[in-house]
Order: structure tokens, then sequence, then C-alpha cells
């Protein structure tokens, strides 16, 4: 299990705790960390889209969804996220299993943002950073 307390979660700006997890809020970007066993689908992520639209606006933005927990979205509802946020810029997810990065691989066909994903939360970070200063 990874230490999901690391420094750079410890910069943030802002920090929701929602019912299906945590948003840490940085200037340009959020860090999503779900919790174990949750199923996210358009609905039960209603909160976090509005928390999302709330502090970025029509600012560009990127998300990091950390996946320190195993948890389900409903890939079917993936049209529904990429419309709903066209200005996400950078999509970042963090695994640290290989069952974790299978999932992701089959999310990659289904979720239409610029995608990419790591092994570590400090190289998800710089990449975010830098596809939005770009």
């Amino acid at each position: 299990m990874p230490n999901n307390d690391t420094s750079i979660l410890k910069q943030y700006i802002h920090l929701e705790t929602l019912d299906i997890g945590r948003l840490y809020f940085f200037k340009n970007y959020v860090v999503a960390e779900f919790n174990e066993g949750v199923t996210i689908d358009f609905i039960t992520f209603e909160p976090c889209h509005r928390l999302i639209k709330k502090a970025f606006g029509t600012e560009d933005f990127g998300f990091i969804s950390n996946r320190v927990n195993s948890y389900s979205i409903m890939i079917t509802e993936a049209y529904l996220f990429n419309k709903a946020f066209p200005t996400a810029k950078a999509y970042a997810t963090v695994t640290y299993n290989l069952s974790a990065k299978k999932i992701t691989a089959i999310e990659d066909h289904f979720f239409k943002f610029n995608k990419k994903d790591f092994n570590n939360l400090e190289e998800a970070v710089a990449w975010v950073k830098a596809t939005l200063n770009n």
C-alpha cells in the first residue's frame, strides 16, 4: 500500500472530504483519492463535479486520480465525464499494482482526455504541471 500522505499532498490549497473520497485542490489541478470499494458514476461524482467547477471555472486544469484504494468507475458513463470537463487538459492516473494498471488501460479506450498513467504521484504532478504550462 502506498503512502498517500506524501509531501506533495501536504501542499494543497484546499481539501474537501466527501462520502466517496478526498479532493486535494492546488492552483490549477486537483488530486482525487477515492475510498476503498466505492463505485464512481456520474451521480456519485456530482459533488466532486460541483467543487471542481467552483475551483477552476472556465480555466484549464488537470485531474490526478491517485489510486491508493480499489474502486470502480462506470465506464459506460465516460461520455458524461468527457462532456462535463471540456477544460480538463491533463488527466493523470497513478496506480500502485498490476490489476489497477490493467483497469486504467481499459478506461483509456473510453475517456477522451489527454491522459497518461504513472507509478508515482510526483511524476504525475510534474506531467500535469508541464502539460498545463504548454
